[in-house]
């Protein structure tokens, strides 16, 4: 189930993982991470992942970084990346909330880097339920 929101597209996959593709160009703001709370409480129950598929280079502002993954369902996040500056974004974010000691992994989108996130994903989820 494919969903439009201002910034991107939200496609809710099977076992409560939602694929995340922000739109090209863009710096995702505090507001859109809002936006982003409000589809997930209005579209999804109990626990969560996000697959982040950076398909498309954008950035983030400081107020989005420090407020991103701080639904307290999300259990997990994986990044695909598509290149060297979608990387180094993603590095960048992840020091900046390095605070967190974060395991949200990068892959590679060249190197079947979207299937390993999502078995990744779904193998973080099933802990969760273990546990």
């Amino acid at each position: 189930m494919k969903h439009r929101l201002s910034f991107g597209f939200y496609n809710v996959l099977a076992n409560n993982i939602v694929e995340v593709t922000a739109d090209e160009g863009i710096e995702i703001s505090l507001e859109m991470v809002e936006e982003s709370i409000e589809f997930i409480d209005q579209y999804i129950e109990g626990n969560f992942a996000m697959l982040i598929n950076r398909i498309n280079n954008y950035t983030y502002s400081y107020e989005a970084q420090l407020s991103l993954a701080s639904h307290e369902n999300l259990k997990g996040v994986a990044f695909v990346c598509y290149s060297a500056q979608s990387e180094e974004t993603t590095k960048k974010l992840q020091r900046n909330r390095s605070f967190d000691q974060w395991n949200y992994p990068m892959f590679s989108g060249l190197e079947l880097g979207w299937q390993q996130a999502h078995q990744w994903l779904e193998n973080e989820l099933l802990a969760v339920q273990v546990s």
